[in-house]
């Protein structure tokens, strides 16, 4: 087995998935590993011990594995930003650019409360959109985004800078070159 001493040693890449030239940083291999899935939540909650946070909202679906945790390891409510269509009861919606197309992400209008502080997980930061809708959401009912933290960052596509344009402070456990 090889020496496994950061979270970035346990993620696989995938060359020419989905689309040939592309990178693919597959988090599965983390999270299946019980001493790399331990690794990661430590090590995105541990900026946030007793930061003044209310809730953990996380982006559908890797998010949510991680959300999850982090939430449970800093006893707070957790909040799922959905894929248009899968919450049941009434909905905010925003969308956001894919490489072709547009994609729309929901929350439960009634998930927040004006003034809460709000801790946004995903996998992955690339270009930043999808967090971008998220943080949107979240501003909407009137709470604030206390931080955004994600397991991998892709530099090289510009998210850290989009998410602190809007004024969100961005942590990510690794980074990786490329796309």
């Amino acid at each position: 087995m090889p020496d496994r001493n950061s979270v970035r040693d346990y993620i696989r890449t995938i060359p020419d998935f989905p689309h040939e030239g592309i990178m693919f940083r597959d988090v599965t291999t983390l999270f299946g590993d019980p001493r790399g899935f331990r690794m990661a939540v430590d090590e995105l909650v541990q900026p946030y011990l007793g930061a003044p946070i209310d809730k953990v909202a996380a982006l559908e679906a890797r998010g949510f594995i991680l959300g999850g945790a982090v939430a449970h390891q800093l006893s707070l409510g957790f909040v799922p930003i959905r894929k248009q269509g899968k919450l049941p009861a009434a909905t905010l919606s925003e969308s956001y650019q894919l490489e072709y197309g547009e994609a729309v992400v929901e929350m439960h209008d009634d998930a927040l409360d004006p003034g809460e502080r709000v801790l946004l997980i995903d996998d992955l930061l690339a270009t930043g959109g999808t967090a971008e809708a998220g943080i949107r959401l979240i501003e909407r009912l009137g709470a604030e985004v206390a931080g955004c933290a994600f397991v991998v960052e892709l530099p090289a596509l510009n998210g850290r800078k989009a998410l602190e344009a809007m004024g969100v402070e961005v942590r990510s456990l690794c980074s990786f070159e490329g796309l």
